[in-house]
């Protein structure tokens, strides 16, 4: 996971090469622990997700303290499960490995606990087509291993391989669920594109 991606002026994530978003839900608040300096360490927020054939991204509707982004690598992304409580509303429950600077050692880095809380409507779009997709980068990733005998800790951008469209096609949508899935990708500041997950502190949206 990393803190406070770049943003565009609409609050949508600054895409990166290659990458496609597949939809965007509103009214969900997510929780996260470990995060250093805030809330001693876990944080909750009230926003709208973005998942793109890359990463989830959690944009807050308010900052909470200087965190106003959450960005998730779906490769980083494990024991993910889909909660349906009695008396409380559907969420999605996991973990997430840390994106580490290259110059940083990762045992100075927690994996993180995270929940995604469906408060308003239902999840019936979202919850499929997130499992799926997940499993279907895992799936390309475990290939791409056998094939390069590569270690298995790889560039979550290797993620943008997998292909996303047959899926969107077919998605079921939940009339029951506000999800806004992107039938054709988002423009307006499209010449923005990040190429990698590492930049300076100074090119983050605040």
């Amino acid at each position: 996971m990393a803190l406070n991606p770049q943003l565009l002026p609409n609050g949508m994530p600054v895409p990166f090469v290659s990458e496609m978003f597949v939809l965007a839900r509103d009214g969900v608040e997510f929780e996260v622990d470990k995060i250093p300096g805030d809330q001693g360490g876990h944080v909750k927020a009230k926003g709208v997700v973005y998942l793109s054939n890359i990463r989830l991204v959690f944009v807050a509707s308010k900052p909470v303290g200087n965190l106003v982004a959450f960005d998730m690598p779906l490769l980083y992304i494990h024991g993910e499960k889909f909660n349906q409580p009695i008396f409380h509303c559907n969420n999605i429950s996991g973990q997430v490995e840390p994106v580490v600077p290259e110059n940083e050692h990762r045992a100075l880095y927690s994996t993180h606990n995270f929940k995604i809380l469906f408060k308003e409507g239902g999840c019936g779009t979202f919850v499929p087509l997130f499992l799926n997709l997940i499993s279907s980068v895992r799936r390309y990733n475990q290939q791409m291993q056998q094939a390069a005998a590569a270690p298995p800790r790889v560039d979550p951008l290797q993620a943008s391989q997998t292909p996303v469209d047959e899926m969107m096609r077919h998605a079921y949508v939940d009339p029951n669920d506000p999800t806004r899935i992107f039938l054709q990708q988002p423009t307006g500041e499209s010449q923005l594109r990040r190429r990698t997950y590492h930049s300076n502190p100074s090119d983050h949206s605040t």
